[in-house]
């Protein structure tokens, strides 16, 4: 599905029923909302999920004005142009890497909608690319030494149409102050990152400033856990919902 937001084209796909509570779904950093699609066989069942592309990452258009579309109030304009034609005034949200910082922001720009909030590999410090890459290598290898299969990345997980845009998206983690926005969150949050992520170290500081979240550790979990343990991810998204109580 498509809606036109401000010079962009947003590309967006709505599963489960619509009677279920609301689930936005943000992407990591090169990812696309296809990175969802091993988890939504199972999130489907139970939330109403809308799963999308930020404004020039995937199959988003960038509109065609200057580089500061790229912002994370944009984002948050976006996306709520996307549930007021779908209709929907509360949801929950889950978000995974870069898409945890995307996801902060939007949280502070919009309490008064967010019912709950599950940020994974969580962190707003400055990313450690080699360390999270080789936290991977670590957490597959013992994946692979315990006999668990692996699971099968999404076919278009990292896909984009225009990959010049999509670097540019990722450039409004530097514009928005994450740190101040942290203090304003107030609902019930779930931080939830791998023990062989080094973004467990700024999760476990977040969690200090959160009153109101939780911190889930994945054991044997890399960076990018939502790709790399699917089943497990849900597994505890869901189990977290199920203990607020909340529709």
């Amino acid at each position: 599905m498509q809606i036109e937001v401000e010079g962009a084209t947003l590309n967006y796909e709505i599963s489960g029923d619509s009677s279920n509570p609301a689930l936005v779904l943000w992407h990591g950093a090169g990812c696309t909302l296809r990175m969802w699609d091993t988890a939504l066989k199972n999130l489907k069942e139970r939330f109403f999920c809308i799963a999308f592309d930020v404004r020039g990452a995937g199959e988003s258009i960038a509109g065609t004005g200057p580089s500061d579309q790229f912002t994370f109030e944009q984002y948050s304009k976006d996306i709520n142009a996307i549930l007021e034609e779908l209709e929907i005034q509360k949801l929950h949200l889950w978000s995974m890497a870069w898409g945890t910082r995307a996801a902060i922001a939007y949280c502070s720009l919009n309490p008064e909608k967010v019912l709950s909030a599950v940020f994974s590999d969580a962190s707003v410090g400055v990313a450690d690319i080699a360390a999270q890459k080789e936290g991977v290598k670590k957490s597959l290898s013992i994946q692979d030494e315990s006999g668990m299969a692996r699971f099968d990345l999404p076919v278009g997980w990292n896909k984009h149409r225009d990959p010049e845009t999509a670097q540019l998206s990722l450039s409004a983690a530097s514009k928005f102050n994450l740190s101040e926005a942290i203090e304003d969150l107030k609902m019930p949050i779930m931080l939830m990152t791998g023990d062989y992520d080094p973004n467990l170290k700024s999760s476990k500081e977040m969690l200090q400033r959160l009153p109101s979240a939780r911190l889930k550790i994945l054991e044997g979990v890399g960076h990018g856990s939502v790709l790399q343990r699917p089943d497990l991810t849900v597994t505890n998204f869901v189990e977290f919902h199920a203990s607020l109580g909340l529709s």
